[in-house]
């Protein structure tokens, strides 16, 4: 087995890897050649597709109705032992519904939260609610659709390079 092979995520573990992390580096193709790289919360959906709000005028949004190929990031680790990431090759879906945007900032704000062991009582939810029914109306939805993915766990090598 290659040492690639080896350290490659099974479905399983990117799932989890993927519950376990907070931000993903979504990069879309600039009008110029150059890629955009910019850091965002986000939720992953029932069928594995990644998914965030974002302003519906902001470079990404611009970017992604040009170009819909992307690619999203995300890694972890300080010692390269225990380097862990994964490259999703995707296809982003723009969609512009308010009812959509506010349940991607909710689900966002819940993956978020079990993330960092938060458990917000009635009053913070209604009043996240609330800001997030305002919020939405300038916003839209990301989702992108992975094509490919490769991914890695230095983790699993046990020190042996």
């Amino acid at each position: 087995m290659s040492r690639r092979q080896q350290i490659a995520m099974s479905p399983p573990e990117i799932a989890d890897y993927l519950a376990s992390q907070l931000t993903v580096i979504v990069v879309s193709n600039g009008r110029d050649g150059y890629p955009h790289p910019m850091p965002m919360h986000f939720c992953v959906a029932d069928d594995g597709v990644v998914a965030m709000s974002t302003y519906r005028k902001s470079q990404k949004v611009l970017n992604c109705r040009r170009d819909p190929r992307t690619t999203l990031l995300v890694e972890s680790g300080e010692d390269y032992a225990e380097l862990r990431g994964l490259v999703i090759y995707a296809r982003a879906e723009i969609v512009d519904d308010h009812a959509a945007t506010m349940a991607c900032m909710q689900a966002s704000r819940a993956h978020s939260n079990a993330i960092r062991g938060i458990q917000p009582d009635a009053a913070a939810d209604a009043a996240f609610a609330d800001r997030v029914a305002r919020r939405a109306e300038k916003r839209l939805v990301l989702r992108f659709h992975p094509q490919r993915c490769v991914s890695w766990d230095h983790r699993k090598l046990g020190g042996v390079y």
